[in-house]
């Protein structure tokens, strides 16, 4: 039912979804499950403590990518890159302050017309974060979920709950080594975001999915970064913000939670760790 009510791209019958909320914009508040409200709240307390790299509301943005990048996918002759003009003229309709929730009534309202939720950065680890409370709260352990690039232990493996083995992605795709390190981990969460995930070429030019809010252009500081914490939408959330970030801001930020670490791939493929990823690296 997540994967439904997530939706930014297809109705379901009798279900009100995230395009649902985003059709009725500036038209009327819309009544959701209350999974939409928690997701929608957790995004807002993401887009506090990310300074706003994480921000639900910068649908509009990221939909001109989409379609750029779709184009170019599928006619790569033709590829080309987003006007900077339209980028700016719908990141005027970026304020988080505008998606109205009424826990009461049980509504989600967009206020300005033009606005568009995209829950991407948060969606996925935030679900997969749900069902693992729920089998926890059920006493059930011993399971190593994976989804599509968020991976949650719940307890350790086998009966002497030993921990798990969790490999970090090579973002390098033509390596004949498919994983950078390996994690070991239990009870914690592995999220990792690169620039090999979706992308597109314009005039050789490699342009990838997670666009920083500030430029309004994929963000070019690493390969890819990966988060280790136990809840695994903090965990997706983070690794949107923090590959968005020069190193040093980035480092600021993970060294201020506790119980996070994080490991950013440069573009050189240097390795650099938080102050405690080492811990969860298997020698």
């Amino acid at each position: 039912i997540y994967h439904q009510l997530y939706d930014i791209y297809n109705d379901y019958e009798g279900i009100n979804n995230i395009k649902t909320i985003n059709d009725n914009a500036g038209i009327a508040p819309v009544v959701v499950d209350k999974k939409i409200i928690d997701l929608l709240k957790f995004s807002k307390e993401a887009y506090e403590y990310t300074g706003g790299k994480v921000n639900v509301a910068f649908g509009a943005v990221l939909a001109v990518w989409h379609d750029y990048r779709e184009a170019g996918i599928e006619d790569p002759e033709s590829a080309a890159l987003p006007p900077m003009g339209l980028l700016e003229e719908k990141a005027q309709h970026a304020d988080i302050n505008k998606v109205i929730i009424d826990e009461n009534a049980s509504t989600v309202y967009l206020e300005d017309p033009q606005m568009r939720l995209d829950v991407g950065a948060v969606a996925k680890g935030y679900a997969t974060e749900q069902v693992a409370r729920m089998l926890e709260e059920k006493g059930i352990g011993g399971i190593l979920m994976s989804v599509g690039g968020n991976v949650r232990a719940i307890g350790g493996r086998a009966e002497k709950q030993k921990e798990w083995n969790v490999g970090v992605q090579n973002p390098d795709k033509e390596s004949d080594q498919q994983y950078i390190l390996i994690t070991r981990m239990m009870d914690m969460s592995l999220v990792s975001s690169g620039d090999y995930e979706r992308y597109y070429t314009v005039d050789g030019k490699v342009y990838h999915h997670i666009i920083n809010p500030e430029t309004l252009m994929p963000a070019e500081y690493f390969k890819a970064v990966s988060i280790i914490c136990k809840d695994s939408g903090m965990a997706d959330a983070l690794s949107t913000a923090i590959f968005s970030m020069p190193l040093e801001e980035g480092k600021k930020l993970i060294e201020s939670l506790d119980n996070t670490e994080a490991l950013w791939i440069k573009k050189n493929g240097k390795l650099v760790y938080s102050s405690g990823f080492e811990n969860y690296v298997k020698k």
